[in-house]
């Protein structure tokens, strides 16, 4: 069973060696719709902890490996038109943390809990230009959302209190908010974005660990249409994620985690799972306008095929830099406006039973491999 809650995985996880090479952030994604016009947009914030240990009283960036990087980074942005992503920094010593479950972190006029998000980023032109350390785009955003989860994708054990204390994996997953229900505003340039709960098809994760994967893979969405019931389907989600994890310095190529929370139905592809049988294939492609991803995942009862597409000039080049310093990836899509179709199955002996086909909307997505 993976629709279990659990806010001790979602707190600060930066303990033994991850204080000196670690991360650890909360992300938080989610649809607007403009005040005056009601264009829908999407949205993310996202509060990042790195190396918390090695320069508590200034921010240090990485600067291509110069450094070890050490700071408290808000990072918030939109896809679409006008798409950006703009960093704030701060030092640790301005940063109030309360570590555990339920955890909180605040910083100047910024704070992230479990129940609450709320700041502004303000990144003049001109800084942006002679600060390219600090990967941002230029603009502002300020934000002020609360939010309800419903639903929860807990990966189990590999991400349990044994494995986290034995720091056995570089990068580990928790989804406390499958589904999760947004409420409040975004101001975006001036512009004011109304976040209903109805209509935000929010989500919230944390990753964490020493370094990233390569490849990366991220697809999700709870904005779900059945074409075999002809209707939206309320209470479902889906979630894919993983790519090239390590256990113990040890990689696992081509490995995803998977789920599908079907109208209380629980399908489950999780490779850590051996007793699963589950089995994983998934490819991308790209075109001068689209990205496509296509992911097929079974266990012994299920299969889910899921096809999702978005369109490259909606996506950013997400920017990070690992705990070394280095900024690993440049070429990291990342978007939360992809649209496909999600194919359930039932297996019964070697036939598969046609469940559903449900169209997915507001998906998010993501993919890159390491530049070298």
């Amino acid at each position: 069973m993976f629709n279990k809650s659990d806010k001790r995985r979602n707190q600060m996880m930066l303990t033994g060696k991850f204080k000196r090479q670690g991360y650890d952030w909360w992300w938080h994604s989610f649809t607007a719709r403009n005040e005056k016009t009601g264009e829908e947009k999407a949205f993310f914030v996202e509060f990042y902890l790195t190396n918390i240990a090695l320069s508590p009283n200034q921010v240090v960036h990485g600067e291509g490996g110069k450094n070890k990087p050490s700071y408290l980074m808000v990072n918030v942005g939109t896809w679409g038109e006008n798409k950006k992503q703009l960093h704030r920094f701060f030092p640790l010593c301005e940063v109030k943390i309360h570590p555990k479950a339920p955890y909180s972190i605040d910083a100047g006029n910024c704070h992230c809990s479990e129940e609450e998000i709320y700041g502004e980023v303000n990144v003049a032109k001109e800084e942006s230009e002679l600060h390219p350390e600090y990967l941002s785009d230029s603009g502002s955003i300020s934000f002020h959302l609360k939010m309800e989860k419903k639903l929860t994708f807990n990966v189990g054990y590999g991400a349990g209190s044994l494995f986290r204390a034995l720091k056995a994996f570089e990068m580990y997953w928790h989804v406390e908010g499958l589904k999760t229900l947004y409420e409040g505003e975004v101001i975006l340039d001036g512009e004011r974005y109304i976040v209903s709960k109805e209509n935000s098809y929010g989500y919230q994760d944390k990753n964490w660990g020493s370094n990233y994967t390569s490849p990366w893979v991220w697809l999700n969405s709870n904005h779900l249409y059945s074409r075999t019931l002809k209707k939206e389907l309320e209470n479902s989600a889906f979630d894919i994620g993983g790519g090239k994890p390590k256990v113990f310095h040890i990689s696992l190529p081509r490995k995803l985690l998977g789920v599908m929370y079907y109208e209380g139905k629980e399908m489950e592809f999780n490779f850590s799972k051996f007793w699963m049988g589950v089995k994983t294939e998934f490819d991308t492609k790209e075109d001068e306008e689209k990205f496509y991803w296509h992911v097929r995942q079974e266990n012994h009862h299920y299969v889910m095929d899921t096809c999702i597409e978005a369109n490259k000039k909606d996506l950013l080049f997400i920017n990070y830099e690992d705990p070394l310093g280095k900024q690993r990836f440049h070429h990291l899509y990342n978007g939360g406006c992809g649209t496909g179709l999600v194919k359930l199955y039932q297996k019964k002996g070697k036939q598969l039973i046609l469940i559903d086909e449900i169209e997915a909307r507001n998906c998010g997505c993501e993919y890159g491999e390491f530049d070298n």
